[in-house]
């Protein structure tokens, strides 16, 4: 009986050490979006091809701690179980987080929470030629790599060692939110609430594939629709 329990509590225990390392390589990284707004020579080529490297090594470090567990892709919501019904299902939940997100942050504003103070960093914004295309890329990186990140593989891991999964999906939207500070604290607190939003619909589909979808097209309109209307 001893044995079993020294066996399980080890086990827990290499999940902390295991999350610890990933929040240590992430965590860092994202609390400097607070500061990048004043870096204006920051071109987006550079900040999208960073950003790809960094989400797709970070997917694959997620995939040597699932290999060494042996642990299924399953757990963190990488199942193509119904896709055509979760890919219409993420387009349908679209609107909704579309909708919410252009009525909180103007909310948060008026409660006194920060705007940018660049609505359209230079970092951010495509300009012409080739550099749509790059934005597509990373759009559909960042939407993969950012949901098996804060929703399959946080939720989780912080479920397996806090035992409470409600706490897990608000720690991840937490952990998701922290990375765009850039945005102001009006544009975090209202992605804190897109990333509860897309957590519950992770939590509710057990998949990550209508995560993915709405926060594709979500970004896909930010990042390139939008600039592609202005340039007209």
């Amino acid at each position: 009986m001893q044995s079993a329990d020294a066996s399980q509590e080890l086990d827990r225990t290499a999940l902390v050490y295991e999350i610890l390392v990933f929040l240590s390589l992430i965590v860092p990284s994202m609390a400097l979006s607070f500061f990048a707004i004043r870096q204006g020579n920051l071109s987006f080529v550079l900040t999208a091809s960073a950003t790809i490297l960094r989400d797709l090594g970070l997917v694959g470090l997620i995939a040597f701690f699932l290999w060494r567990n042996r642990e299924p892709l399953g757990r963190i919501g990488w199942t193509l179980r119904n896709q055509r019904q979760e890919v219409l299902l993420g387009l349908g939940l679209f609107v909704g987080l579309f909708l919410v997100s252009g009525l909180v942050e103007p909310l948060f504003r008026a409660m006194g929470l920060s705007a940018p103070s660049t609505p359209s960093p230079r970092f951010l914004t495509v300009s012409g030629g080739w550099e749509f295309v790059l934005a597509s890329v990373l759009v559909v990186v960042v939407a993969v790599a950012e949901e098996t990140i804060f929703r399959g593989y946080l939720i989780l891991r912080f479920t397996e060692i806090g035992g409470n999964r409600a706490v897990a999906v608000l720690l991840s939207s937490v952990v998701f939110a922290v990375g765009h500070g850039y945005e102001g604290t009006a544009g975090v607190a209202t992605v804190g609430v897109m990333g509860l939003m897309l957590a519950l619909v992770y939590v509710w589909r057990q998949s990550l594939v209508a995560p993915i979808v709405m926060h594709c097209v979500q970004d896909f309109v930010g990042i390139v629709v939008l600039p592609l209307l202005r340039h007209r």
